[in-house]
């Protein structure tokens, strides 16, 4: 049964015109679109879930998305790589990628209330308490020294102890007993949750969803303020309410349309060894005591599929930084709206150098926008600013401003003992320095003096034709015609 409501706006397609892109909906639609355009490798059966699985997807990382049937002889394949790269990511969203920051901002913005249903493809298949996680489902280990299998593209839900909202997040999951998992919850709106739980002296009711479409996968990477269902921004993002159904062991609602739901409890008081597994930075992340979550129930689809991320791979360092962009570009463009773009490098981990085009119209600005940044996110580390004439999805041209733009005895920013990343090595648990780099010209230098050579028509002239010869041309029988 579903609860019907009024039609909003986000009804309708986002996009008008019978041709126009529209948003994909389901993880199953993605992967018919990845394979029909070569963009989706389907390796032999049981690979390896020990390493095998990752070194294939990690190999093909950023140039086809894998798909593992039986690995390891298990009946539920696994997928990875849906989203490694930024086009991909556009292109799901059905926008062009130069407006992909602005919609997923306005999904964030104007989020979209969730429908909920009593039937779901994610129930077909129920197992409860007593289980055995590792002989439900395919987990892999991914790194060579990471703790143990691992659910590293799960959609963490839990509620507000207090209010009932839910939150969103991804966590990494060790699977450290046969219904036991422990789980790295950083100190941001899962970790206050707990706490609220802790303090009462009660669980915290939490559902891990595996395998969803990856506007939904994008969704809980949002930056948004507490009590905000991340949910929500999906429904926003894919133009209709999104599907929802009831946990069987809590009241925690997760997608309908999901591959596979993970129910269980956070454990007051309770912790134990968790890690290294390999994160973001490329390096790994320690092993300590963490929260744990006892597993109360499994449901999935019949046909499930399962989603991982390789550590530190194209699809984990995406999808956390889209929204992070989106985020740092409309705080920044609230003081500055001459800021044109922002992007987070890849050579950055995609989280801690971020690039800053700006169309500048006083001396000094470069330096607010540095500043700006900063205060925008605590795990920036390096920023640099260049003009509007640098393109900053090109390291190379950003490498080429500074060369050229900047001096370090005027333009350079240091901020000391600031917070960072704890996962950043470099850093003296999560506290270091910040540096930016104002590689934009002097607003009143003569026009000449940083003017950038270019050939007329070098854009115009077609020489295809050229790039497609074999090699070996007869030069000296083409100079006699």
């Amino acid at each position: 049964m579903i609860h019907l409501r009024a039609m909003t706006k986000h009804d309708r397609p986002p996009h008008s015109g019978h041709n126009a892109p529209q948003p994909v909906r389901a993880l199953r639609e993605w992967l018919d679109r990845l394979s029909t355009t070569g963009r989706l490798a389907v390796l032999r059966p049981n690979v390896d879930l020990k390493f095998e699985l990752s070194a294939y997807a990690k190999r093909l990382d950023g140039r086809r998305a894998t798909l593992f049937p039986k690995p390891s002889g298990h009946p539920i394949p696994v997928v990875s790589g849906l989203i490694s790269d930024r086009a991909w990511m556009a292109e799901a969203m059905g926008v062009d990628p130069a407006e992909m920051l602005t919609h997923f901002q306005h999904a964030a913005t104007d989020p979209l209330p969730w429908q909920e249903t009593r039937e779901a493809p994610v129930q077909e298949a129920v197992h409860r308490a007593p289980l055995d996680l590792a002989k439900v489902l395919p987990l892999p280990t991914h790194n060579e020294h990471d703790g143990g299998p691992y659910i590293s593209a799960g959609l963490m839900i839990v509620r507000n102890p207090r209010t009932g909202k839910q939150n969103v997040s991804i966590h990494r999951c060790q699977l450290t007993g046969p219904n036991r998992l422990g789980v790295l919850v950083l100190p941001r709106h899962t970790f206050a949750f707990h706490r609220m739980a802790e303090e009462a002296g009660q669980p915290l009711d939490a559902a891990i969803v595996i395998g969803v479409d990856p506007l939904t996968l994008l969704s809980s990477q949002a930056i948004v303020p507490i009590d905000h269902d991340e949910l929500e921004i999906a429904g926003a993002l894919q133009g209709r309410p999104l599907p929802v159904v009831k946990c069987v062991t809590s009241d925690i609602r997760v997608p309908a349309e999901a591959e596979i739901v993970v129910e269980g409890r956070f454990l007051p008081g309770v912790r134990e060894p968790e890690g290294p597994f390999g994160e973001f930075p490329q390096y790994y992340g320690p092993r300590a005591n963490r929260e744990v979550m006892e597993v109360t129930a499994v449901t999935h689809r019949k046909d499930a599929i399962f989603h991982t991320m390789v550590g530190g791979g194209l699809e984990h360092l995406i999808l956390g930084a889209v929204p992070k962009e989106a985020t740092l570009l409309t705080h920044l463009r609230r003081n500055f709206p001459n800021v044109l773009d922002v992007h987070l490098s890849p050579g950055g981990v995609m989280r801690f150098h971020l690039y800053v085009k700006l169309r500048k119209d006083q001396e000094g600005q470069g330096k607010n926008v540095i500043l700006g940044a900063f205060a925008g996110s605590f795990d920036l580390k390096h920023v640099i600013v260049v003009d509007e004439d640098v393109d900053i999805h090109n390291p190379q041209e950003v490498e080429w401003a500074v060369a050229t733009r900047f001096q370090a005895d005027r333009d350079l920013v240091i901020v000391p003992e600031s917070q960072g990343s704890k996962l950043d090595p470099s850093n003296r648990d999560g506290v270091g320095a910040k540096m930016g780099m104002d590689a934009t010209k002097p607003y009143a230098a003569p026009e000449m003096t940083f003017k950038r050579i270019r050939v007329p028509g070098e854009d115009e002239v077609d020489v295809s034709e050229f790039l497609k010869r074999d090699t070996g041309v007869d030069w000296r029988k083409a100079l006699k015609q």
